[in-house]
């Protein structure tokens, strides 16, 4: 059997990174604080946690104890050796989420907690929709530019297929405004999150068709203030290594009692 298409040019993504400012780390940040109140919220003492992340000195402080790995395709965690593994705001570069998450549920101990913070599909709409509007009026075709992103319902499809129970997933948007595109596109290069497409132009873009895409940013979104806005959507994922203790569902059928009876309701039959 073949391999897999490649979605993403590692090596091109590492270089991007090598090449982020901490200071503009903005979105990193706010995963961390957003961890930190999940688990804060979790009546449970984690004593062995992990973070996957490209970018550790954001999470060293607030998790001194952690474990911290890259988000390489094989991540360096143990068998069952962590009751917490937070993957970091680097699952959308994945070219196997699954097996991402598949890897994080091998390292959780019984009943250990696998948070995902993950950029969603709503993400940097404006500026797929002006690049892809451009490129077509300019050169008559269409190339990878913006990264594909999952939505809410198929990530947390992913959870269940991983073998995690109790998935639950929710999404937080964000909107950011520039003074321009190209000052938007420049703060995603010191993100980190420049096009590290596998099957991106090898060249770069022309002139025209940057030109037209900020005159079709412009005039689509801007905020009425002389400035454009940027999606960006944090889709949170949670689960847990499955374990007797926790709520297992009943069998169908296995009900003691009727729902009208429940609700204290008169039940009515219907015709066959």
């Amino acid at each position: 059997m073949s391999a897999p298409p490649r979605l993403t040019d590692r090596a091109a993504l590492s270089r991007n990174r090598a090449r982020a400012d901490r200071a503009a780390l903005f979105l990193h940040d706010l995963a961390r604080d957003e961890a930190q109140d999940r688990l804060s919220l979790v009546k449970k003492t984690f004593t062995a946690p992990a973070v996957v992340t490209p970018f550790p000195e954001v999470w060293r402080e607030a998790f001194p104890q952690a474990t911290i790995v890259p988000d390489a395709e094989v991540l360096q965690l143990d068998r069952n050796a962590h009751d917490l593994v937070i993957h970091a705001l680097c699952l959308h570069w994945a070219d196997d989420p699954v097996g991402q998450l598949i890897q994080l549920r091998h390292a959780l101990r019984p009943d250990g907690l696998a948070l995902v913070l993950s950029l969603g599909g709503q993400t940097l709409n404006e500026l797929r929709a002006a690049l892809g509007q451009a490129e077509a009026e300019v050169t008559g075709g269409l190339s990878p530019r913006v990264l594909p992103m999952a939505d809410i319902r198929d990530l947390g499809a992913l959870m269940q297929r991983a073998g995690l129970a109790l998935p639950v997933a929710d999404s937080a948007p964000l909107t950011v405004t520039y003074q321009s595109p190209l000052h938007m596109m420049r703060d995603l290069r010191a993100m980190g999150e420049a096009n590290a497409l596998q099957g991106r132009l090898r060249h770069p873009t022309r002139r025209a068709v940057l030109l037209r895409a900020t005159e079709i940013y412009a005039e689509s979104f801007s905020t009425g203030d002389g400035r454009i806005p940027a999606s960006f959507e944090t889709i949170t994922l949670t689960g847990w290594a499955p374990d007797d203790s926790q709520p297992q569902p009943l069998r169908p059928g296995s009900a003691t009692h009727r729902l009208a009876q429940a609700l204290g309701t008169d039940e009515t039959s219907l015709k066959d």
